[in-house]
C-alpha cells in the first residue's frame, strides 16, 4: 500500500496504519497530511529494516521497537532539528492512539508517552526589523504591479499566503459608515474571519481587482488568477519576495510569512489587546499569537515611561485586568503568558550575568505554573 506517492512501503501494517492516517486527516489540509504520511513511511520502514519479524500491532512494544526509533532519529546525519524530532514523535503517538482504538488494543496508546518529547526550542519571533519592513514597503510600492500589491496586502492584513491566494474577489465588505473590513476565508486552522481595513487596503484590493481584469483567465470568483494552481501561485511570489529582498540589499532569507509577525507586532505596539489580535490573526490559541508577538526593550522601556508619566493617583483604576477581558481560569492563564513573555523579551536585552541567569530560573518557574494552571478546571 503506498504511503507516499514516490514510493510504496511494503509491510505488513502498512494498510493499518493508512487507515489510521486517513482517519486522522480528514479534516486537515494537505500539508499537515502530508507530515502524518511522511511519519508513518520513516517509521514503517525502520521497522521493516530493523525489526522484520513485527508483522501484526500486537507485537508492538515500547522496547525495542519505539525506543529503538527514537534513537534512530537521534542518530540522523545530519541531526535533526528539535521541532522536527518533537513534530514526528506527536504524529506516531496521534497515530498509535488512533490504531488502539480502532484495532481494540489499548496498550498502543502508551508506546509513546508524553515524558518522550524533549523540551521545544524558544521561539524567537521573526518580524521584520524596523529597517527592513520600511524597505521592502517602499519597494513595493514604487513597483506598484500585481505581486507587489498582493505583498502589502499581506502585510498590512495579516494574512497567511495561502489565505491571500484563497481570497474572493468580493472579498471587501462594507461593515458600517466608512468602516470596510475583509473576509479571508477558511485558513489553516479551519477558521474565517473578518479583518477591519483601512482605505489604504481598499485601495490595494482594487488595484488587484484591476490587474483581474486584464487576466486572460475568466473570473473564478478569486481576487487572483492562478493559472497553474495554487501552489504555484505562491511559488511565484515567494519568488518575487526574494528578488525584493534583494534589490533593496537585504542579505537576509526573507520570507512572507514574516509580514505576518511583523503585522502582529505592530498591532501590539498600537494597544490592540491579545485577545484583539488572535482575531485578527485567526488563532484559536493565546500562547500561539504569543509566538508572533515581538516586544523588544525598546517597546518596554516606551510603556515603562509612559505608565511613569501618569502618575497612579491621577489614572482610573481599571476594574479588570487590561491583559486581557477574560475571567476565571482563562484569564489567569492569559495573565501568565503575558508575563512570561514580557520576562523572556527583557531577559534577553541583558548581558550574561547573575541577572539575566535570574530572570531565566523565574521565566521556568512560570512554566510550571502555567503548566499546573491549565490542568485545573472551574470546578476545582
Amino acid at each position: 500500500m503506498n504511503l507516499s506517492r514516490y514510493v510504496p512501503v511494503e509491510h505488513p501494517l502498512a494498510l493499518q496504519f493508512q487507515r489510521a492516517v486517513e482517519s486522522l486527516t480528514a479534516g486537515l489540509v494537505y500539508d499537515s497530511a502530508r507530515q502524518y504520511r511522511g511519519t508513518v513511511r520513516n517509521f514503517l520502514i525502520y521497522l521493516g529494516d530493523d525489526h522484520p519479524a513485527v508483522c501484526s500491532l500486537d507485537q508492538l512494544r515500547r522496547d525495542p521497537h519505539i525506543l529503538g526509533w527514537f534513537n534512530q532519529l537521534h542518530s540522523r546525519t545530519p541531526p535533526l532539528a528539535t521541532a522536527v524530532y518533537i513534530s514526528r514523535l506527536m504524529h506516531l503517538r496521534c497515530i498509535l492512539e488512533e490504531l488502539a482504538w480502532s484495532a481494540q488494543l489499548p496498550g498502543l496508546a502508551r508506546l509513546i508517552r508524553r515524558e518522550d518529547s524533549p523540551r521545544p526550542p524558544q521561539r524567537i519571533p521573526r518580524a521584520l526589523t524596523a529597517q527592513q519592513d520600511q524597505l521592502i514597503q517602499q519597494e513595493l510600492l514604487s513597483r506598484n504591479d500585481l505581486p507587489a500589491n498582493v505583498f502589502l496586502l499581506l502585510r498590512h492584513t495579516g494574512m497567511r499566503i495561502g489565505e491571500c491566494a484563497d481570497i474572493s474577489y468580493d472579498c471587501l465588505r462594507n461593515v458600517g459608515p466608512d468602516r470596510w473590513a475583509i473576509h479571508v476565508p477558511l485558513g489553516k486552522l479551519k477558521t474565517e474571519r473578518m479583518v477591519p481595513v483601512d482605505s489604504f487596503v481598499c485601495e490595494l484590493v482594487q488595484r488587484l481587482r484591476f490587474f483581474r481584469s486584464f487576466d486572460p483567465l475568466p473570473l473564478d470568483g478569486r481576487l487572483l488568477s492562478r493559472p497553474h494552481g495554487k501552489q504555484a501561485l505562491i511559488k511565484q511570489l515567494r519568488f518575487y519576495l526574494q528578488e525584493v529582498s534583494a534589490a533593496v540589499g537585504i542579505s537576509t532569507r526573507i520570507v512572507p510569512h514574516q509580514l505576518r509577525h511583523t503585522y502582529a507586532s505592530e498591532m501590539v505596539r498600537a494597544s490592540v489587546s491579545l485577545p484583539a489580535v488572535m482575531k485578527l490573526l485567526g488563532h484559536t490559541d493565546p500562547e500561539m499569537t504569543m509566538r508572533y508577538i515581538e516586544v523588544t526593550s525598546h517597546d518596554l522601556q516606551r510603556e515603562f515611561h509612559l505608565a511613569h508619566s501618569k502618575p497612579r493617583h491621577l489614572t482610573p483604576q481599571p476594574k479588570a485586568p487590561t491583559i486581557s477581558p477574560r475571567i476565571g481560569l482563562d484569564g489567569v492563564i492569559d495573565s501568565l503568558l503575558f508575563s512570561q513573555h514580557a520576562m523572556e523579551m527583557f531577559r534577553r536585552s541583558l548581558p550574561d550575568g547573575l541577572p539575566r541567569r535570574c530572570l531565566d530560573r523565574l521565566s521556568n518557574r512560570l512554566t510550571k505554573i502555567l503548566s499546573e494552571a491549565r490542568k485545573l478546571t472551574p470546578s476545582a
